[in-house]
């Protein structure tokens, strides 16, 4: 069955659900707005391309940008923590206004989604520059509905459209500096070929190798099924002679951002000249120089880049190249496993919603997130996609930091704390597993690539104590942290109505629908109706009521003192004990 679209208003699990896959969670209000849209309504909201840009990095020691001029008077190795954690408060949207927000810090996701997929090391890259650019491209190309306008040369010519896809993402990352320097372009000349990236490029970035613990055997030594040693070596020779530009000056005339430079200025010198031929594999094509491109049968950086785009073509005019991508989106956003009856079903569909769209991502992430299969799973089926995914340690760190809708520093103005504020959550993301940017592997971090266990590699004994400490060190024990504690009782006094705080049962359950993503039909009466049982309710109950341990009648005494106003440093250590039990549980760990 394809994706089929779901109607009617998302409600409030459903609207957490689809802001804490999207955008990090969302505070009561956001989820409170959200539920009362549609799935379509709500991701066109998500996808408003009108956004501002964003302000650039400033170096913490002069307070003065380094990106564009590359004047800095610290270390490259401060400079990318500081790019880091600058980007830290991107992704939480930090001081853009209340009506773009969201789509904001979607467009940032999928910067970082982008950053999953084509993968580079922060170690490896060692420029804060090439990575700012780097970003700069996947945010030009994460929302792709629209293409390229260029204006005219001159008044009587017309204005030039250039497509804007993830084919054309894919032909602008090849010659990207970040990704020269990460997977050695830069050494990949003319009689000595590099095939780091061309191997990369087929087998991580486009065509793959076919579906994971169902992959085919090969039927030729260095066949890979969808392509072959043959065109790992014959696409080196395409992508020969790029070297990296560390001065950023030379630029895409289609993007306008900095790329790498062709080795010998006006002749390409570097670059091996002729035709290049692929395998049966990829169709036996060939990619030949366009000789209006050449200056006297020599190759030109006009001509090297064409060579590119045309080799690029080849790969997406395979079929699999569609399936392989439309994999990575499902394992980001929906669930790590997939089978075969799933990718002749969703995946399939989902393919072929990018192939007929151009390859536009916004099109395919529009026919995903407003499915009933991202919400539901399919009609009939116990399972479902709410809570599916183990959350990242940027999900969970930043999650939290969306939940309680916690005000970063101002930029600006509060530069050092709010680079103490961002580098404090880039250590703490660090301690559950991520080191952000320095994924283990070329292929990134193994939660979105390596079979079979995929996101469970975020949970191990020591990454679960560092998440739990982190939630016992911003609610229930005042530990000293850059970002400091939330005010739990200010929190509950402002998003919940007192008819509801007052009373214990309805404030967990309250509390549930938007911290956790099985939150539906709770009962503390009756056994086996809602997603989380009476004995884990009452397990939450028994942590909100268990201090003072004199109340004879606890519910009672929460009642008491929460309507008359008094004891309050008992109310809100009360409320700390709960928030602590509900935030380190399991249900709390996924998404």
């Amino acid at each position: 069955m394809p994706l089929t679209e779901l109607t009617g208003p998302l409600g409030k699990k459903r609207a957490a659900h689809l802001l804490r896959r999207t955008c990090f969670g969302g505070s009561i209000a956001e989820i409170d707005e959200f539920s009362l849209l549609t799935p379509s309504e709500a991701v066109q909201r998500l996808f408003d391309s009108d956004l501002p840009d964003p302000v650039l990095p400033l170096e913490r020691a002069t307070g003065q940008e380094w990106i564009t001029n590359g004047n800095a008077e610290s270390e490259e190795f401060d400079l990318l923590r500081q790019f880091l954690a600058w980007h830290i408060g991107q992704l939480l949207g930090n001081e853009i206004e209340e009506s773009k927000k969201l789509s904001y810090i979607f467009r940032e996701r999928l910067v970082f989604f982008l950053h999953t997929h084509f993968t580079t090391k922060r170690s490896v890259v060692g420029s804060s520059r090439a990575l700012y650019y780097q970003q700069a491209l996947f945010r030009l190309y994460a929302f792709d509905s629209e293409d390229i306008v260029l204006p005219p040369e001159d008044p009587e010519s017309m204005e030039t459209i250039v497509p804007r896809n993830f084919k054309q993402l894919t032909k602008k990352v090849s010659v990207d500096n970040a990704m020269l320097v990460f997977l050695d372009g830069r050494f990949n000349v003319k009689g000595s070929p590099n095939e780091n990236y061309a191997r990369e490029l087929l087998e991580l970035y486009a065509v793959g190798r076919g579906l994971e613990g169902n992959v085919p055997e090969p039927e030729f030594v260095g066949d890979y099924f969808y392509y072959s040693e043959e065109d790992v070596q014959a696409g080196a020779r395409v992508l020969s002679g790029f070297t990296t530009d560390n001065t950023f000056s030379t630029i895409d005339e289609e993007t306008g951002l900095p790329r790498g430079a062709v080795r010998g200025g006006t002749i390409a010198s570097s670059h091996e000249e002729g035709t290049k031929t692929f395998s049966s594999r990829l169709g036996g094509a060939t990619v030949t120089p366009d000789d209006t491109l050449l200056a006297g049968g020599n190759p030109t950086p006009e001509s090297a880049i064409d060579e590119i785009s045309q080799f690029v073509d080849i790969i997406y005019n395979q079929a699999e190249t569609a399936l392989h991508i439309c994999r990575d989106i499902y394992r980001f956003f929906v669930y790590h496993q997939i089978d075969q009856t799933l990718q002749d079903d969703i995946i399939q569909d989902m393919a072929n919603t990018f192939a007929a769209n151009d390859f536009k991502l916004q099109s395919v992430l529009e026919a995903l997130l407003t499915s009933t299969h991202f919400y539901e799973a399919e009609a009939g089926d116990d399972d479902n996609n709410f809570g599916s995914i183990i959350k990242s340690p940027l999900d969970m760190v930043l999650g939290f930091v969306r939940n309680f809708d916690v005000a970063l520093p101002v930029y600006e103005a509060d530069l050092d704390n709010y680079y103490n504020f961002t580098t404090d959550l880039l250590r703490i993301i660090d301690q559950q597993g991520m080191d952000y940017y320095e994924p283990f592997e070329v292929a990134g971090y193994a939660a979105y690539h390596q079979f079979p266990i995929y996101n469970r590699s975020w949970i191990t004994t020591n990454y679960l104590t560092n998440r739990y400490n982190f939630i016992r060190g911003s609610i229930a024990t005042g530990m000293e942290m850059e970002m400091g504690q939330v005010d739990i009782l200010a929190f509950v006094q402002a998003n919940f109505d007192d008819a509801t705080a007052s009373n214990a049962r309805n404030l967990i359950i309250a509390i549930s629908e938007y911290f956790l993503p099985t939150s539906e039909n709770l009962s503390f009466d009756t056994p086996d109706v809602g997603e989380l049982t009476v004995e884990r309710l009452n397990y939450f109950l028994s942590a909100f009521l268990s201090s003072p341990q004199i109340d004879a009648d606890p519910e009672a005494a929460w009642t008491s003192r929460w309507q008359s106003g008094e004891d309050m440093e008992v109310v809100a250590n009360q409320l700390r004990s709960l928030f602590n039990a509900m935030l380190q549980s399991p249900e709390y760990q996924l998404m």
